[in-house]
């Protein structure tokens, strides 16, 4: 089975580098970052800066900055997955070779992530050059770390399957937007509310949960909520995918 996994994962990482959209962004993403990288470290730098610390004022400003910097442009990372596939004809193929749809799936799943992991490696480089010339709280930059790769589990899972309802990667970059978009504003909605009604909306949206790792915060609460998004929507694919290769 892990084969299998690994050998779709693979062919999935060699599209992504063939393909010229994946390297605009990546550099789109490192420039962006960039500047929200600089621009509060020249503010800390400034003589008469209060900021509190280097951690607090540039790294997870970097880090909380780069996490809406990756919701925005995820949907055209994951709009092709299976999308595509459909669209080409070759998800046929997939359906006919001896690949389970689990497979198929965490395959097209490990292939987002490792691509997602090379960002992320991208992005952590600039905050660690600081550690030549100063200290740094390397817990609080781990914390913002395991936050980010979390909320680009549950982003790339939530692409995965709007990418398999439709055989139009443009609807699929759109819907997923639109979902993402929605888990980002759904704490909105609780504003007025009776407190119970305004804690579950603050519970689903999905960057309530990230601040909490920028502040250095570990709660086993923020990570169950990204681990089962990302479960519930990796299900939901398998689900709709074996469906179609069941009954067409």
């Amino acid at each position: 089975m892990m084969n299998n996994i690994i050998l779709i994962a693979s062919n999935e990482l060699r599209r992504f580098f063939k393909s010229t959209l994946a390297w605009i962004i990546l550099a789109i993403i490192q420039f962006l970052v960039a500047i929200f990288f600089y621009v509060p470290l020249v503010i800390y730098l400034q003589p008469a800066s209060t900021a509190s610390g280097l951690t607090d004022s540039v790294v997870s400003t970097m880090y909380g900055f780069a996490a809406y910097i990756i919701l925005v442009i995820s949907p055209l990372l994951t709009m092709r997955l299976i999308s595509e596939e459909r669209q080409l004809g070759t998800i046929r193929l997939l359906f006919s070779s001896p690949i389970s749809i689990t497979e198929i799936v965490l395959g097209k799943f490990l292939g987002i992530i490792i691509f997602y992991l090379l960002i992320l490696f991208m992005i952590t480089l600039m905050p660690l050059s600081l550690s030549f010339g100063t200290q740094l709280d390397f817990g609080q930059i781990l914390s913002s770390l395991v936050g980010l790769f979390l909320l680009m589990a549950s982003i790339a899972s939530i692409g995965l399957f709007l990418s398999s309802l439709t055989n139009s990667p443009a609807m699929a970059a759109i819907s997923t937007f639109g979902t993402i978009l929605f888990l980002l504003i759904i704490k909105i909605g609780g504003t007025n509310s009776s407190s119970n009604l305004a804690e579950i909306f603050s519970y689903l949206s999905i960057d309530g949960h990230y601040n909490n790792f920028l502040s250095g915060l570990f709660n086993s609460i923020d990570i169950f909520y990204y681990i089962i998004l990302t479960t519930l929507f990796i299900i939901l694919c398998i689900w709709r995918i074996d469906a179609e290769r069941t009954y067409g």
